[in-house]
């Protein structure tokens, strides 16, 4: 794939990842944010990335900034989401490409700073 950031420009290695405002799949090398429309995998997987990106952070009350009542289930639900959604992208890349994921800790980090 494609990388503007890698010294080689290029990379196969790639992590999937939730964040603000950011698309799900990151070059696990540079840590470049790839459009997920220039990721060679399927519409519907993509779009299915996309949902799961929108649902980042709902275990935080933003208007508040604090962790919700039930953030650590929320954020489990969306970290065992990510992980499905993860197989199913190493799966359309093919063996070329490691993918990993790198799961949400933000509820725990946000209850931290309010202790």
């Amino acid at each position: 794939m494609h990388c503007n950031f890698c010294e080689e420009e290029k990379t196969f290695n790639l992590k999937v990842e939730g964040d603000v405002g950011a698309d799900a799949i990151w070059c696990d090398e540079c840590y470049c944010n790839f459009d997920i429309y220039e990721i060679p995998i399927s519409k519907v997987l993509k779009a299915r990335l996309a949902d799961w990106m929108q649902q980042y952070g709902e275990w935080i009350d933003w208007d508040k900034d604090v962790v919700r009542h039930n953030a650590f289930q929320i954020e489990d639900k969306h970290n065992k989401m990510g992980e499905l959604l993860t197989a199913e992208v190493l799966k359309e890349l093919g063996e070329e490409y490691k993918v990993r994921f790198s799961p949400s800790s933000s509820a725990r980090m946000y209850a931290n700073l309010d202790s």
